[in-house]
């Protein structure tokens, strides 16, 4: 089981739990609306890889990774190698982060945010089932269903930008494992940066 470790006190707030979920089982299935309110299910996504990334635009430890490029890249990337990325927006409305179909049509245009869709979980049961606690939050799930990694995105919490362009990426590694069929380590690590704002 993988353990949030605060970081920044003074923008985490969790507590110091053993996670609900661990990798290696079926990832939680789950149906949720895109920006357009569509359904997306994970069982429609079988035989692709996923990636779930938990946002919030007012968090500073998703604010540098976007606003060094990072993030988009990472998202473009993906995308280009067949990956579905999927950005989860789990904040509840009048908190901070919470965005409706047109804030999120927004957003991208402002960021040049390149997910394969946007998730809109503002009711938390998408989050919950994940367990997810702090933005961002990374989960990727292989083509058999199988939730493979989950944890942090990157080994260096900052809010810095220039530090997303040189820490080991942990997403990046997770993918190319799968790609290349090798084992993935780390597959459990450490999540940071803001508490989701849930309901």
């Amino acid at each position: 089981m993988r353990y949030f470790a605060p970081v920044l006190a003074a923008l985490v707030a969790a507590p110091l739990a053993a996670m609900a979920i661990d990798t290696g089982q079926p990832a939680p299935p789950f149906t949720a609306r895109d920006a357009d309110g569509r359904a997306v299910t994970l069982a429609a996504l079988r035989g692709k890889t996923v990636v779930l990334e938990w946002t919030n635009e007012g968090c500073p430890f998703v604010g540098h990774m976007y606003a060094s490029g990072v993030m988009q890249r990472l998202q473009r990337q993906a995308t280009s190698d067949g990956v579905v990325w999927l950005t989860v927006i789990s904040s509840a409305p009048g908190k901070q982060g919470y965005l409706d179909g047109s804030g999120v049509r927004a957003w991208k245009g402002r960021t040049g945010a390149a997910p394969a869709d946007v998730l809109l979980d503002p009711g938390g049961a998408l989050g919950h089932a994940y367990d997810a606690r702090t933005t961002p939050d990374m989960f990727v799930i292989d083509p058999a269903g199988r939730l493979v990694y989950a944890g942090a995105i990157d080994d260096t919490p900052s809010t810095r930008p220039k530090d997303a362009k040189t820490a080991k990426n942990y997403v990046v590694l997770a993918l190319r494992a799968l790609k290349t069929g090798s084992p993935i380590s780390p597959d459990l690590t450490k999540s940071y940066g803001c508490s989701v704002k849930y309901s």
